[in-house]
């Protein structure tokens, strides 16, 4: 099949990669966002043009220009991965079989931008990827193939995304695309009774309240490790916590009840969190120890407060 493949960062090159190894469908062109000031070439802008391929960065989708040159393409499928530019209907129904549509998670679960994060932040144990047909919707439109994941009692964002999502993610993208071949593939209705939809996992909503039973801000610590890094104050200044493990612990919301060479003890509601490394305001991510010889910090210091 001619392919158009659709995406951003190292998700998407190594999709795009895991096409061209295969050898068993043609990519007719790469489409990523346009380049932003000051950042840093896309990793799939870079392989694309590494690899000779044609490469397309329109502003939007509904310019005339950008619809007559994808069609000139004569594709048979767009595969969207990686996305952050809305693509209109009628840009995604130009290919021959329409557009299929990587996410991550558990479709109808946890439609929107961070749908990594929340599943671990609100404690669950699985989630997991979908291929779907989209929508003019909000991560809507009939799912073609969902893969599903375990979140372990230690994961983190990194660990979920970078051991489990990316790697079979790569295989269902290929799979998706080997279904679309072979004629009649799945086209599943979403329950819009299950679903869900969060918008960014952002800087308020990472800050710890320690009043909250020890569990919640451990899973919150670990849903925002490492972006945006869960975060409190200390001395007036903020800190991000990053590292850690929940431990029997008694004191006062925020309060630090033990210190030691390499680490120190933060008490919240029916526990405490054991912290291994953090990220000043004035440094980068350093292990516990650093931090408190640096900052002499001492048991009865009370953070966030």
């Amino acid at each position: 099949m001619k392919i158009i493949v659709n995406g951003q960062q190292a998700f998407g090159k190594a999709c795009l990669k895991a096409i061209l190894e295969r050898g068993l469908d043609q990519v007719v062109a790469v489409y990523c966002a346009p380049d932003k000031e000051d950042m840093s070439i896309d990793p799939i802008k870079e392989f694309a043009l590494e690899n000779g391929l044609k490469l397309v960065q329109p502003p939007n989708y509904k310019n005339a220009e950008a619809l007559d040159e994808m069609r000139a393409l004569h594709a048979d499928l767009c595969v969207m991965v990686y996305m952050t530019i809305f693509v209109p209907e009628e840009a995604r129904d130009i290919p021959n079989h329409g557009s299929i549509c990587f996410h991550p998670s558990l479709l109808p679960k946890h439609r929107g931008p961070s749908s990594i994060n929340w599943p671990i932040i609100g404690g669950a144990t699985k989630t997991g990827l979908t291929i779907f047909w989209p929508d003019d919707g909000f991560d809507e439109g009939d799912v073609l193939l969902q893969k599903e994941v375990d979140i372990g009692p230690d994961d983190t964002l990194g660990s979920v995304y970078f051991n489990k999502i990316f790697p079979l993610g790569l295989e269902a993208v290929v799979e998706a695309i080997d279904l679309v071949r072979a004629g009649d593939p799945p086209r599943i209705k979403q329950d819009e009774l299950q679903a869900t939809y969060e918008s960014w996992c952002n800087k308020p909503a990472a800050e710890i309240d320690w009043s909250k039973p020890a569990a919640e801000v451990y899973n919150l610590i670990r849903g925002t490790n490492p972006q945006p890094g869960a975060w409190t104050t200390h001395g007036g200044n903020e800190l991000n916590i990053f590292d850690c493990v929940p431990v029997d612990a008694s004191g006062a919301p925020g309060e630090v009840v033990k210190v030691s060479d390499d680490d120190f003890t933060v008490a919240a509601d029916a526990g405490g969190i054991l912290i291994k490394r953090v990220r000043p305001h004035d440094n980068k991510k350093i292990p516990s120890a650093e931090f408190i010889a640096a900052s002499s910090l001492v048991a009865g210091v009370v953070l966030g407060g």
